[in-house]
This record gives structure tokens, sequence and C-alpha cells, in this order.
């Protein structure tokens, strides 16, 4: 496995040789636009608006809308007159604690792998972040493009999170939201603490599983195989009518008991075999 980027972590005077790894993957299924007639595939070509005609990569230069239809043409040297110095240092700045940041503010998480002979000194941040509580609040330019992240302790592993910047948070005030003050019955917010209480569990990430895309792996396994799928089950469907809350809370606190009762019984029934 080969890391995205190498560098160090830079804390105080202390430098830990690193390399970044992805911690995620993507597991989407993707499509092709094709013909419905002969199934040949479709590609986009790049059209000037002004003269209808296709134009070649050649004749294609980057603009910014500064204005609607007016735009600044921004070329090579244009970017390279602002391009973010690429020091291969994560350089830590401050140290926060964990619960003091949004998780807003989290995007993707990698793994920082110790560079040769830097496991004594990754091994002591890691264990040092973990009784503290901390996480290293840093800038790292990767890419050409600069990040603000935190460095994190992860079991074993330190962790480079990539951050928003404040600036790419949005401001949900536009939105048409029910204020703190609003008026709660207390019967019914009695019986959905007892609803949570009811489905509260231990988070287990293996117990998720993308229902969707095995479904769509599944039907196009049976459609290459030339299997007619049966259709699939139907969802029960959002509704804007006027319900009674306590009435739906009620029926989905019996649904939940009933569950636990059907659980608790399979389980003696294995013990006892």
């Amino acid at each position: 496995m080969r890391p995205i980027w190498s560098g160090s972590i830079q804390f105080g005077l202390v430098s830990i040789p690193v390399g970044v790894y992805s911690a995620t993957s993507s597991e989407r299924i993707s499509f092709n636009m094709l013909h419905k007639k002969d199934h040949g595939r479709i590609r986009n070509k790049r059209i000037c608006e002004i003269e209808g005609v296709e134009v070649s990569n050649d004749e294609i230069v980057k603009g910014y809308e500064y204005e609607k239809g007016e735009y600044v043409e921004m070329t090579e040297d244009d970017f390279d007159e602002i391009a973010v110095e690429s020091t291969k240092v994560i350089n830590i700045t401050d140290f926060v604690s964990q619960d003091e940041i949004d998780p807003m503010f989290f995007d993707t998480p990698y793994y920082l792998a110790p560079g040769k002979g830097a496991a004594q000194t990754y091994a002591l941040l890691r264990e040092a972040l973990k009784k503290s509580g901390k996480v290293g609040v840093a800038k790292v330019a990767i890419r050409q493009r600069e990040y603000l992240a935190a460095v994190k302790a992860h079991d074993t592993a330190l962790m480079l999170e990539t951050m928003h910047f404040a600036d790419e948070i949005t401001n949900p005030e536009d939105l048409n939201l029910p204020s703190e003050n609003v008026k709660i019955d207390t019967r019914q917010l009695k019986v959905a603490e007892q609803l949570i209480d009811g489905l509260t569990d231990t988070f287990d990430p293996e117990k998720y599983k993308d229902s969707y895309r095995e479904a769509l792996l599944d039907l196009i396994d049976k459609k290459t195989k030339g299997i007619k799928a049966k259709p699939a089950a139907k969802h029960r469907q959002a509704t804007t009518k006027v319900v009674d809350i306590m009435e739906k809370l009620k029926e989905s606190l019996k649904e939940v008991d009933s569950k636990k009762k059907t659980r608790t019984t399979t389980t003696h029934r294995r013990k006892a075999s």
C-alpha cells in the first residue's frame, strides 16, 4: 500500500516522519450513458454557447464568473503565483479538546503511518493525545491545496482528518426550523424517550449494510443472466397528513417490545438446544 502523501508531523520542535494513507474506499456503482437502440456509448461534447460549435481542449481556458455572464480568464501562470507551497509538513499549531469541535467540521479521514525510525516518537504522540483527550489542529498542503486538519489518536493509529474551514459551513438560519421554545407535550416526550430507550443499542458498524447496493448488484447479476427479478417490497411512505403522534409513538413502542420478546425467546431456545 503506497502513501498518497509523505512528510512529517511538526509540533513544537518535534518532527515525526509519516505517510498518509486512505482510510475509506468508495463502493459506489457507476453507470454509463448508452444509446437505447444499439447500446453505443454516449459521449459528452464541449460546445461553445456563443458559436454553437464543438471546442477542442487546447481552445479551452478557465474562467471565474464575477458577474452574471462576465468572466475573468485565469491562466496557469496565475495559479502558479498563488500556489500553496507543499512544505511536506503537517504543522500542528494548537491542541484542543475533541468535544469542542462540531462534527460538521470533519470531512475525510486518513491513516498516518510512521516513517523509518519514527515508531517511538509516533507512539509517544499517540499516547499523549489519548491521555490528554486532545486533538492537534493543523494545516497541511496536499496536491497544491491547503487543508485544515485534525491529528487524532485512534486505537493503535494516528489519524489525519481533513476539516472544513469556518466559511465553508452553511448557516441554517434561512431554514424554517422550530425554535427551542416550541411547546412539547410532556406525555408525548416521555413516550418518545421510552421509544429511544427501547431502540438503544451498542454501535456495531458491521450491523449496517448498504441494502440498496446489494439489491442493485443482485438485480444486475440477474439481468446479465436473463433472469426476471421480483419486484422489491415497498417501503413505508412519508405522509403529510395530520396524525395522532401519541398513537404512533405507542404503536412504535409496542413493535419494539414485541421484537425484543421474540429475540429473547429465540436466544433461550438456542441455549436450551
